[in-house]
């Protein structure tokens, strides 16, 4: 990676986001920290709610933290769970949209690496722009 943050620095920052988790229901915490191709970070965290519909994902609140600061490309996201659980379909689906090739790591609550992968491995056959815009 050319940028100067780390995959083990990734991972500290979801550690810490996860401490911010309001997870009540699941009691499921999760971190998560999107490193942008110009070199910033964004953090977020899951936010349940009890109209479980209203719920938002760690990965899609980072997602949309680094989209209203007018980031569009992504380098690499890392998501902390307790067993380094994997990004939903609707977070792939969202990540899917600005770029399949974006390196995802998945670490357990300790910060142990679990799974380096990419997007596209994670969302095989994505649907995309290209498939609007033809």
């Amino acid at each position: 990676m050319e940028n100067k943050v780390s995959k083990q620095d990734l991972i500290a920052m979801a550690m810490e986001a996860r401490k911010k988790s309001y997870s009540p229901y699941s009691r499921y915490p999760v971190g998560a920290a999107l490193l942008t191709k110009s070199g910033k970070v964004f953090q977020g965290t899951n936010i349940e709610n009890a109209a479980y519909s209203c719920t938002i994902c760690a990965e899609r609140t980072a997602i949309f933290k680094a989209i209203y600061e007018g980031e569009r490309e992504f380098e690499a996201i890392a998501v902390v769970t307790k067993d380094g659980g994997s990004p939903c379909g609707s977070c792939r689906q969202v990540l899917s949209e600005f770029g399949l090739d974006t390196i995802v790591w998945l670490a357990d609550e300790n910060g142990d690496n679990i799974q380096e992968s990419t997007v596209e491995e994670l969302i095989p056959l994505s649907f995309g722009p290209s498939n609007l815009l033809e």
